[in-house]
């Protein structure tokens, strides 16, 4: 007989963000997260190791959304403009799922790992960077048929390096000027190009 679910997955994360967002990752205690999910501190306990593993699965779960959403975004156009919507997909995440960006920004993934999360959470959080890499390498293929370093380089320029420096280093990701400028210094980016490829000497 299946054991009942003592707890949402959903609702026990929305506690977490939620707490990150009003009170700093110090907020986020086993206290204070079975408080706010209406759980007891031993159910909570039951089901999740530690607040590491809590802030993990949290964070999991907003870089997943994250990613889902930049896919979607590059799945809906081409060429330039796919670059220039996975590029914008900061400001996107942050107006469809606020509390999430706002655990992104916060808190450091570098901070969650540690000794005490469980190596496959550990796993899952390190593999969000492959699936990021995935959808640089696509983006690269479709403008230039290339995937090497150069090409891969350039898409990550924009839509890494860019975002990071006008949107969010600056708190604008809601500022549809800085959206504008963002999109402007992609496709400049982007009119530049990859460096020539390297010819291979045998």
């Amino acid at each position: 007989m299946p054991r009942p679910r003592l707890y949402d997955l959903d609702t026990v994360l929305d506690a977490v963000e939620a707490l990150v967002a009003a009170q700093g990752p110090a907020g986020v205690t086993v206290r204070a997260v079975a408080s706010a999910a209406g759980l007891s501190n031993g159910a909570l306990y039951h089901n999740f190791s530690s607040r590491s593993e809590l802030m993990g699965r949290a964070w999991m779960r907003a870089g997943n959304r994250f990613l889902a959403l930049q896919r979607e975004a590059v799945g809906t156009a081409s060429g330039v403009d796919a670059v220039v919507a996975a590029a914008e997909a900061p400001a996107a995440f942050a107006a469809h799922h606020p509390e999430s960006a706002r655990l992104i920004l916060t808190v450091r993934r570098e901070e969650i790992l540690g000794p005490e999360l469980s190596d496959g959470l550990t796993g899952e959080l390190l593999g969000l960077d492959t699936l990021l890499v995935g959808v640089m390498i696509g983006l690269a293929e479709q403008l230039w048929g290339r995937r090497d370093a150069a090409a891969v380089d350039t898409i990550t320029t924009c839509i890494v390096d860019l975002p990071t420096a006008i949107l969010l280093s600056r708190n604008r990701l809601h500022d549809p000027t800085a959206r504008e400028q963002l999109g402007a210094a992609v496709r400049a980016v982007l009119e530049t190009g990859p460096a020539p490829r390297k010819e291979k000497h045998r």
